[in-house]
């Protein structure tokens, strides 16, 4: 790619980029969210047009008006934010647009499962192809969405943060993928936030900010606070900046905590599940997934995905029965949710209603929304979060992820909540926008706030947490003190066998 320039209205996306790519190399894409990585993975695969600059493969020059044509020249691109079908089955979004046929031309179902299952499991993904995206996890529709590219038979397979969703284990699965296809001559591009996986994977890195090249190094001749410096074009000197909170009252207590199975009478997703929450303190919550740690959110906050059968809450030694997510922010508990775009922002909508749409009674007087009230509520906010956005007025889907994930963090705070439930707040955004998540939970710590901080990155966990827990097939196998927690511990707990007794009743 030589010269690639890209403006949309407003901002120019692609400044003058180069990027050269060899077959049988893993090839990061690096930079903060905004910098241009999607964008110049787009231009190269025929979602977006360049509006100077040219695309040369096996040294042809090339032209995509779609993502069809890049796909006949051998580019699949695997996208950040899932591109399914939620009505449609796995193995028909693996397939959509390709479907194999008999000699009636009427689609082989038979056979578009047979090959769907045959992709699966080279992911090692325990996923029925004919299960409806919309039945199964975000890491499992992951998954798919990998499934799909690799069936193509691409040349180039673009990777756009692959392992966002994945556990730990499902992401070195992946790997294992990615170095067989490499073995077989596979160009792989791999846009990553996770430094690790560049040092695990690739041979070159190349970095972008602000739309421009800024570097493009072998990944054995630099390191990460290399990687940063070129990345944010300053220096981070801790990635993750924990501060010390003083640990107050008890905030929240769980005793026996149980819920059913949607599906499946006889089985549970949580049993027995007892911890306590104190002010200022973080708390872990680690697992693999499908350990639970969706659910025990869920349920928290008044929306669980099963009936709650057994169990009791307490909210400052009083016991309480939350019934809905309007409780529950009555009750002082906010949740930021596992997927922003699904279930925690309104993005058509502008800032301004997205950070006043759970607090508009503030803005209310005589059954009237007083705008100036609300804009005044959201603006302490925006400026307190330093939210970059063109204007509260523009819509939240133009604002990179990392400001999308501070407008969650805005609208709840307008709540005034005491207990703030994280589910993987810093999923798919760049080491700048996390530190700053960070520092904001230190602060929210700090004011007296108790924190119950899910997420898929240990090192996240080890660094921020006062304390961990551990889930493993819904059953709490793991309590650990700051001090006394490990990677190896942590595992340990998360993938420790359950005896006979204990799967029956899960």
């Amino acid at each position: 790619m030589q010269h690639i320039t890209k403006a949309f209205p407003g901002v120019k996306a692609l400044d003058d980029v180069h990027l050269d790519v060899h077959l049988g190399e893993v090839h990061a894409l690096l930079g903060e969210n905004g910098a241009g990585k999607s964008t110049l993975m787009k231009v190269l695969s025929g979602v977006y047009q360049p509006d100077a600059g040219e695309i040369i493969l096996d040294g042809k020059p090339m032209s995509f008006l779609s993502t069809r044509e890049a796909e006949k020249a051998g580019i699949a691109i695997i996208y950040q934010e899932l591109n399914l079908i939620p009505q449609m089955t796995v193995a028909e979004n693996i397939y959509l647009g390709r479907e194999p046929r008999n000699k009636l031309g009427l689609v082989n179902f038979a056979k578009m499962r047979a090959g769907a299952l045959a992709e699966l499991q080279q992911l090692d993904a325990n996923i029925s192809p004919n299960a409806r995206i919309s039945q199964i996890r975000v890491g499992e529709q992951q998954l798919v969405e990998i499934a799909k590219a690799l069936s193509l038979r691409a040349k180039i397979v673009i990777m756009d943060e692959p392992t966002s969703a994945l556990s730990e284990t499902e992401a070195q699965k992946l790997f294992q993928v990615i170095h067989r296809l490499r073995q077989s001559g596979v160009a792989i591009l791999y846009i990553t936030h996770k430094l690790e996986e560049i040092f695990a994977i690739a041979q070159k890195v190349t970095v972008l900010r602000d739309g421009r090249h800024i570097g493009t190094i072998d990944v054995q001749a630099t390191d990460s606070t290399s990687l940063i410096g070129m990345m944010v074009g300053r220096e981070l000197r801790e990635l993750y900046p924990k501060q010390q909170a003083p640990i107050g009252e008890e905030l929240l207590r769980v005793e026996g905590l149980t819920i059913g199975h949607p599906t499946q009478g006889k089985r549970t997703l949580l049993r027995d599940i007892q911890f306590n929450l104190r002010a200022g303190e973080i708390l872990g919550i680690a697992g693999l997934m499908g350990a639970g740690r969706t659910e025990l959110l869920m349920t928290l906050f008044g929306a669980p995905p099963a009936p709650v059968v057994g169990g009791r809450l307490f909210l400052k030694n009083q016991l309480m029965n939350i019934k809905t997510p309007t409780e529950a922010i009555q009750h002082g508990l906010a949740l930021v949710t596992e997927d922003r775009k699904l279930h925690g922002l309104f993005l058509t909508l502008s800032v301004q209603m997205n950070v006043s749409i759970a607090s508009l009674k503030q803005a209310v007087r005589f059954w009237l929304l007083r705008r100036r009230t609300e804009k005044n509520m959201v603006e302490s906010y925006v400026q307190q979060l330093r939210i970059k956005s063109p204007s509260l007025a523009a819509a939240v889907e133009t604002l990179s992820g990392g400001n999308q994930q501070k407008v969650i963090l805005a609208k709840w705070l307008l709540t005034k909540p005491k207990i703030l439930l994280l589910d993987d707040p810093t999923r798919g955004i760049d080491v700048g926008a996390k530190a700053e998540i960070y520092q904001l939970m230190n602060q929210f710590a700090a004011q007296g706030m108790g924190i119950v901080l899910v997420s898929s990155e240990l090192p996240e966990l080890l660094a921020m947490s006062d304390r961990i827990l551990v889930l493993n097939q819904g059953r709490l196998t793991g309590e650990f003190s700051r001090e006394e927690a490990t990677e190896h511990k942590i595992m340990e707990a998360a993938t420790k066998a359950i005896s006979k007794a204990e799967r029956k009743e899960i």
